[in-house]
C-alpha cells in the first residue's frame, strides 16, 4: 500500500514522504479499511515536528481520522466486507489501507458521503464536547469563536448556530472575514488582534459572551478573559498560537467566570457511552442538514504537501481531505 510516513521529525516536513509499505493484516477485534477520505487535522501537522502532546516515535503513518469501506473484519467485530465506516486513531489514516480496532470505527449513515463523514470527526466532536457537554450551551446565548476559519472553529460556529446561539466568529486575518460570513453565517465576524474586547462589547451591548471557544491561546486567551460575561465559560481547546498562556486566579474569581479545559478525545475515552452518544447525535444532525462541514479542498494523497503547507500558512478555511 501507499502511505504517508513520518520517518524523521522536522520543522520543515523533510522527514515526511509517501512510501510503499506492506499491506496491514487485521487481527482479533480489528477491521481492515480501504481509505477513501482522510481528514487533515492540526495535530497531524504538529506530530511531524514532535510538538503535539502525543509524540509517536518515527516511523509512523500520519493521519488521525478517515472514512472508507471495510475490506476484512473479525467476525465478532460487528462489521462485514463492504460496510461504509468512519473512524480513526492517533496515527495511520493517511494510507490506502489501515487496520483499526473495531471500537474505533462506526458505520456511516447511508445519507452521508464518505468525504463528509471524514470531515466531521474530530472537529465536530471537539466542538460538541466543548460547547454542549462542558459549556452547557443554551439557545440565545452568545458564543465567541476564535480560529473560526479552521476545521474546529467552523464546526464550533456551525454547532452553536444549530443550537440557537448567537455567534461572533473571530480570525486574526482580515481577508478571512468575507469567507467566514459566507460559510458560517455568524451574527458578526471580527479580527481578533489587539484589544478586541471593545468590538465584542459593542456587538453585545456591553453584556459580553456566555462562552468563548479558544483553540488559539497566547494573546487571544489573554484578551478573551476580558470578553466573558459573569457566570460564563472560557473554553480552552488548544494553543495554535504556540504560547501556552497563564492566568492569575483572581481574574476568574472577580469576574465570576470559569476556565474549562477541553480534551474531547480523552472525554470520550473516559466516558465511552457519552462519546458514542455524541457521535450518533452529530450523525443525525448532519443527516437532517442541521450541520454541514465545509471542505476547503480535496486532494490526492500525492499532493499531501500542498495541504500540510496550506495549513501551516493559515490559508485553510474549513477542512482538507486527502483521497488516497
Amino acid at each position: 500500500m501507499i502511505a504517508l510516513q513520518v520517518s524523521q521529525l522536522s520543522g520543515d516536513m523533510s522527514g515526511v514522504e509517501l512510501m510503499e509499505l506492506p499491506d496491514p493484516v487485521p487481527g482479533e477485534g480489528e477491521v481492515l479499511v480501504r481509505v477513501r477520505a482522510a481528514s487533515l487535522n492540526y495535530p497531524d501537522l504538529l506530530m511531524t515536528r514532535g510538538s503535539y502532546q502525543f509524540k509517536p516515535e518515527p516511523p509512523f503513518v500520519a493521519g488521525m481520522e478517515l472514512a472508507g469501506e471495510v475490506v476484512a473484519a473479525d467476525p465478532e467485530s460487528g462489521f462485514a466486507q463492504g460496510d461504509r465506516v468512519v473512524g480513526g486513531a492517533k496515527t495511520g489514516g493517511m494510507a490506502e489501507l489501515v487496520v483499526l480496532p473495531s471500537r474505533n470505527v462506526r458505520k456511516v449513515p447511508e445519507q452521508l458521503d464518505l468525504v463528509t463523514a471524514a470531515a466531521m470527526g474530530a472537529a465536530y466532536q471537539t466542538a460538541y464536547v466543548a460547547l454542549v457537554e462542558l459549556g452547557q450551551l443554551e439557545a440565545g446565548q452568545t458564543v465567541l469563536v476564535h480560529g473560526a476559519s479552521g476545521g474546529v472553529g467552523l464546526a464550533a460556529c456551525d454547532l452553536a448556530k444549530a443550537h440557537g446561539a448567537k455567534v461572533i466568529a473571530a480570525s486574526h486575518r482580515e481577508e478571512k472575514l468575507g469567507p467566514l460570513r459566507q460559510i458560517a453565517a455568524p451574527e458578526a465576524a471580527i479580527v481578533n488582534r489587539g484589544r478586541f474586547r471593545e468590538q465584542v462589547a459593542e456587538l453585545t451591548d456591553g453584556r459580553l459572551c456566555d462562552l468563548v471557544f479558544d483553540p488559539v491561546g497566547g494573546e487571544i486567551f489573554d484578551e478573551s478573559t476580558r470578553c466573558v460575561t459573569f457566570g460564563g465559560k472560557l473554553l480552552v481547546v488548544g494553543f495554535v498560537a504556540g504560547r501556552i498562556p497563564e492566568i492569575a486566579v483572581n481574574i476568574p474569581l472577580i469576574k465570576g467566570f470559569s476556565v474549562v479545559g477541553v480534551r474531547a478525545g480523552e472525554y470520550s475515552r473516559r466516558f465511552p457511552d457519552q462519546g458514542q452518544r455524541i457521535m450518533e447525535t452529530l450523525d443525525q444532525m448532519a443527516v437532517e442538514g442541521r450541520i454541514t462541514p465545509h471542505i476547503d479542498r480535496k486532494l490526492p494523497l500525492s499532493a499531501w504537501r500542498e495541504g500540510f503547507e496550506a495549513m501551516q500558512r493559515g490559508e485553510i478555511v474549513g477542512k482538507v481531505i486527502f483521497e488516497p
